[in-house]
């Protein structure tokens, strides 16, 4: 029994491609829409594997919006160790990269949006965000958490017709 436990944390431990998440990949996976040369209005969802061990049960969501012709995204995501430093959960920033790797992991596209619908939802979704009732609120389980956020989004933006993957523990929450 004692080896089965020491094989499991040795497995859990080994479980992320980097172990500290200083070092770990924040490079862009290249999957979002260039803001320097597509210049429609773009909505993305994107979901990538939670850091370390954690990483084999849920995801970690986020959402990009560029409105027609910007040169940047802005993404919106909630961040739960930005509460232990007496910051929102909720943070929103601007980049060229919304793609960017989660702490190691590749980030999969669950949602793409462009051109015209984008440009009709992109206010929507803005004042979704506002609204969004656990800014500053994060429980790993059963939530509010990174993946609450997106789900209540779509709850709030039904046009979107978001739909999470399984392993975004949390995103039940917003029901």
């Amino acid at each position: 029994m004692r080896l089965l436990l020491s094989l499991f944390t040795c497995v859990l431990l080994t479980a992320c491609s980097s172990p500290d998440w200083r070092t770990a990949s924040r490079e862009p996976a290249n999957i979002a829409p260039n803001p320097l040369t597509n210049k429609q209005a773009v909505i993305e969802v994107y979901a990538a594997d939670a850091f370390s061990w954690r990483g084999w049960f849920a995801v970690h969501s986020w959402i990009a919006i560029k409105e027609e012709a910007a040169e940047e995204y802005t993404v919106y995501e909630v961040v739960g160790w930005r509460v232990n430093r007496g910051l929102p959960a909720l943070k929103s920033y601007k980049t060229k990269t919304p793609d960017r790797y989660w702490y190691g992991a590749k980030p999969e596209k669950v949602l793409s949006i462009q051109g015209e619908q984008a440009s009709i939802l992109i206010p929507k979704v803005t004042d979704a965000v506002n609204r969004y009732p656990w800014a500053d609120t994060y429980s790993v389980f059963p939530g509010p958490n990174s993946n609450t956020f997106p789900a209540w989004i779509g709850k709030q933006v039904p046009e979107l017709e978001l739909d999470l993957p399984f392993s975004a523990i949390g995103s039940g929450y917003a029901n």
